[in-house]
């Protein structure tokens, strides 16, 4: 079956879109993992859904929320709760194909609602809020990646993030595995670990190991974690504003009086066209 699909990016962390307005596709893991490989699928990062929020079970609570439900998953096929990249380019893709106005407008997630906000303009950035992190969970924890080891702070963003600050983003090694992360039993499912390296007053650079993807060059919900491990370590206002340098590009953060975050930066659409889902 051929089914229509677009191709985008957020800083480089990249992801297929499938329109599926009506909820009528029924996406296996080992499908979504074959769209994701880039050398025998399309080639991303991971893969968004777009289906209208009535016709999602996941979604149908939040119906008088929000109109699309973004259905995430990750390139191994696993279901994500939130991407803080994707859900930008979700935003981009539903205004460009005329799904949504340009404006303020909210999508549902698995981790509640996020209202994002962009203009018509395809090279525009984008903004969506992320909700306020939480740092209850697991404690003492610790990454290792070779004969390194450092503490983490546990932070959830919708997802669990590990978050260690070290003073050379080399020093993450290639990334090709997953880092260790102990005690084993504190992430069942997996978790996703920042390496920050802080840069200036309320600047830091990041590498990152997505949990389900592998290394990315950019990652949303861990610009967040990373900026909130930031604000545990020094005394920082209520409100303020973070810059977030990832290898595809940089993030900006503004934290609210609330608490609350807001993620801002590009999402682009790259290409559409028609992919078959069903293989031989």
């Amino acid at each position: 079956m051929d089914h229509p699909f677009a191709k985008g990016h957020g800083a480089e962390n990249d992801f297929v879109i499938l329109p599926d307005p009506d909820g009528h596709l029924d996406l296996s893991a080992e499908e979504v993992l074959r769209l994701c490989d880039r050398r025998t699928g399309l080639g991303a990062d991971g893969l968004l859904r777009a289906v209208r929020t009535a016709a999602d079970p996941e979604g149908a609570s939040m119906a008088g929320e929000a109109e699309w439900f973004m259905d995430y998953r990750n390139a191994d096929g696993s279901k994500g709760a939130m991407c803080g990249n994707g859900i930008r380019v979700l935003a981009r893709y539903l205004v460009s194909s005329g799904l949504a106005a340009a404006g303020r407008f909210n999508i549902a997630t698995r981790a509640g609602s996020r209202n994002v906000f962009l203009q018509a303009n395809p090279d525009g950035p984008v903004t969506v809020g992320m909700g306020r992190p939480g740092l209850a969970g697991p404690g003492d924890i610790e990454v290792t990646v070779g004969r390194r080891r450092w503490p983490a702070l546990h932070v959830d963003v919708g997802n669990p993030h590990a978050v260690v600050f070290i003073d050379d983003l080399t020093h993450a090694g290639k990334l090709r595995t997953a880092p260790v992360v102990r005690p084993a039993h504190a992430y069942p499912l997996g978790v996703t670990v920042e390496f920050v390296t802080v840069v200036g007053d309320r600047h830091c650079s990041m590498r990152v190991h997505e949990r389900g993807v592998g290394e990315t060059r950019s990652c949303g919900t861990g610009a967040c974690a990373a900026v909130t491990a930031m604000r545990q370590r020094e005394t920082r206002p209520r409100s303020a504003h973070y810059i977030v340098d990832t290898a595809g590009g940089r993030l900006y953060i503004a934290v609210l009086h609330d608490g609350t975050m807001q993620l801002t930066g590009p999402a682009r659409i790259l290409a559409e066209g028609m992919v078959r889902l069903s293989y031989p």
